[in-house]
């Protein structure tokens, strides 16, 4: 069957459990060497030598073959340069000496991305950073189609710290793109915006995605993306720090002088209703100036008594 060269696959060859293979090369073959070195003599010199020979090159082919696999390893079968296949079974194994096996960990890792700064939908400087938990889903792509050297890895095969330099990279260009689409906190009293600070699980599940669509090219998945810092940048903090000031004075203000009306409009009912006195519009408007004054204001009022003429 033709496998799409993109996509990773069982390894289907030559497995064998590596306690039988013990009794074979430690066992079995050094007493097969003994009875050729008994048996052949120096009459069958020939034989007896050709014999131990190919016992030994085979003892010595046995040696090399042994590895152990854990959970959640994986290791890339490549036989001269061809892909073979992914093994993912756990336990102590023999295969083909001659097979290149490239080990993977399949475990979940955890990065934590410093904070950046990038200029969200507003314009305005913030510094940003996230946590993000990863790990390799596609252990072909992971191996065959990062380029370690690149990312300033040394040797063949795949590196771990080339992985980790390729999801930073590709989680910071995710981070800016997101930052770029929301604005830091509401602007012109637009409350049903979504914003960073208030975005919470919508953003992070934003970033998830899209953090997700750069890395499946390299065969690897994100399972949580979360911000943990978020700020003004330091050049505009305090400024924005006062604008913020500015707008919660502004909202307490209003809300101080809408309770103020209420009581002002519920005392001239209660007044009326009851018959306390009768009040013209002139003395009327006296009242709700006074009142207002006393409710809306910042400190206590000074009462002035108003002995008559």
């Amino acid at each position: 069957t033709t496998m799409d060269k993109n996509q990773e696959y069982e390894y289907g060859g030559l497995l064998i459990n590596g306690f039988a293979m013990l009794f074979f090369t430690f066992i079995l073959i050094p007493v097969l060497i003994i009875l050729c070195i008994i048996e052949g003599g120096e009459e069958n010199l020939l034989l007896s030598a050709g014999g131990t020979a190919v016992l030994s090159i085979l003892f010595i082919f046995g040696c090399v073959g042994y590895f152990t696999q854990e959970p959640n390893e994986a290791r890339v079968m490549i036989f001269f340069g061809k892909y073979k296949g992914t093994c993912r079974r756990v336990g102590y194994f023999w295969m083909n000496p001659f097979m290149t096996r490239r080990k993977l960990s399949l475990r979940m890792r955890n990065m934590d991305i410093e904070p950046i700064k990038v200029n969200d939908k507003i314009g305005n400087p913030v510094l940003i950073g996230m946590v993000l938990v990863w790990r390799i889903k596609d252990t072909y792509r992971a191996v065959f189609d990062i380029d370690s050297a690149s990312l300033g890895a040394t040797g063949t095969g795949v590196s771990s710290a080339a992985l980790e330099k390729f999801v930073r990279i590709q989680s910071d260009a995710a981070l800016r793109e997101v930052t770029g689409h929301y604005a830091y906190d509401e602007s012109d009293g637009n409350s049903e915006e979504l914003t960073l600070r208030d975005g919470g699980s919508e953003i992070n599940e934003l970033l998830e995605r899209k953090i997700n669509d750069r890395l499946a090219m390299a065969g690897m998945e994100v399972v949580e993306a979360r911000l943990n810092y978020l700020a003004y940048a330091p050049e505009i903090a305090a400024v924005m720090l006062r604008r913020q000031q500015a707008t919660a004075i502004i909202s307490a203000r209003e809300k101080i002088v809408e309770g103020a009306v209420s009581m002002v409009d519920m005392a001239l009912k209660r007044i009326e209703a009851d018959g306390v006195v009768k009040l013209d519009e002139e003395k009327k408007a006296t009242m709700v100036s006074n009142l207002l004054v006393v409710l809306c204001a910042d400190e206590p009022a000074q009462p002035v008594l108003n002995a008559g003429n």
